[in-house]
């Protein structure tokens, strides 16, 4: 309160200069008389030199202090956010590079799984016991991974065990029949029938789970069957044994599908690239990668293809994309 009446008092003499003391010696730099104590204990506050002259200088009011601080505050926040964006472009750069080298592995993967199971099975035709011989690979590779502490060993009790059967049962007979086409007709021709795998799943959810599809999910599935249909109708390598063992794959993997949902188990299949992108952008790459192994086996086995068979597959995988977005669109809630 004292500093706050002396500086009232003062800045109203900043009109006119104070005279100098004609004293001299041991008064010299005195206030002159008519100031009290309280106030020349104030002067040098307001900026008055020892001879009562004002240097000009005024303490800064807080508003003042806070417009100095604010160009500063700004500086610093504006250079923080600069660097914390520098650090989620980087971080985001280096997922972005990570999900792709999942795709590239994914895609690679089925290539050579395709590929080489068509080689396989033309050597020897024996599906059945080239079946048996994957899944046992497969049975070891777990088993190692459990043991290793690679993966944890899930706790099934007996009757989870008894669900599950059948899930497996049918997921052994899909794979069974996947590779009973490919030893029978083409690998593109193969793909190109289980591109029809959406029909089934809404024919059997609707059958066994009531599950009833939109108008635009049934007009999506009108291109599928149509350019599987027109692809049969044209393919060099067409039998009836290749086509209705896809077919029966269709129904299969299908049917695992509704069997999950039937006796609500959990589904453990959930692959690196699914935990990291949404379920559209996943069903988009599964679309993808089915046109991927189509080009790449027609082009390693110089499978003969006329241009009405590339426009019956083009038109199914493009039913194929267009349903897997309808698929996911939730309708509007109604307004009351």
């Amino acid at each position: 309160m004292q500093s706050a009446a002396a500086i009232g008092l003062v800045r109203p003499c900043a009109a006119r200069p104070l005279a100098a003391s004609p004293r001299r010696g041991a008064g010299a730099g005195l206030p002159p008389r008519g100031l009290g104590l309280s106030v020349a204990a104030a002067l040098p506050r307001a900026g008055l030199t020892a001879s009562g002259r004002r240097l000009g200088l005024v303490p800064a009011s807080p508003l003042e202090e806070n417009r100095a601080v604010r160009p500063v505050a700004a500086t610093a926040a504006k250079a923080a956010e600069g660097a914390a964006g520098g650090e989620e472009g980087s971080g985001g750069l280096a997922k972005t590079l990570q999900l792709g080298a999942l795709f590239g592995l994914w895609y690679l993967f089925n290539i050579y799984f395709n590929i080489y199971n068509k080689q396989v099975l033309k050597a020897l035709p024996y599906p059945i016991n080239i079946t048996t011989v994957q899944f046992a690979v497969g049975t070891v590779i777990a088993l190692f991974m459990w043991i290793t502490g690679i993966l944890k060993r899930p706790k099934i009790s007996g009757a989870q065990l008894l669900a599950i059967l059948p899930l497996a049962i049918v997921h052994t007979m899909g794979n069974l029949f996947t590779n009973m086409s490919l030893g029978k007709v083409a690998v593109s021709f193969t793909h190109t029938i289980k591109a029809m795998e959406p029909f089934f799943s809404v024919l059997l959810s609707a059958m066994f789970l009531g599950e009833l599809p939109t108008p635009w999910v049934v007009l999506s599935l009108l291109p599928i069957v149509g350019g599987v249909a027109l692809a049969s109708l044209t393919e060099a390598s067409f039998n009836w044994a290749g086509f209705w063992s896809a077919m029966a794959s269709n129904v299969t993997f299908q049917s695992r599908n509704v069997l999950s949902k039937k006796l609500m188990v959990k589904k453990e299949v959930s692959y690196m690239i699914l935990a990291r992108v949404s379920p559209v952008t996943h069903s988009v790459g599964n679309c993808v990668k089915r046109v991927v192994v189509i080009v790449t086996s027609v082009l390693f086995f110089r499978t003969p293809v006329s241009p009405i068979n590339s426009l019956g597959t083009g038109i199914a995988l493009a039913g194929v994309f267009l349903y897997s977005q309808l698929k996911r669109l939730k309708p509007k809630p109604k307004a009351a």
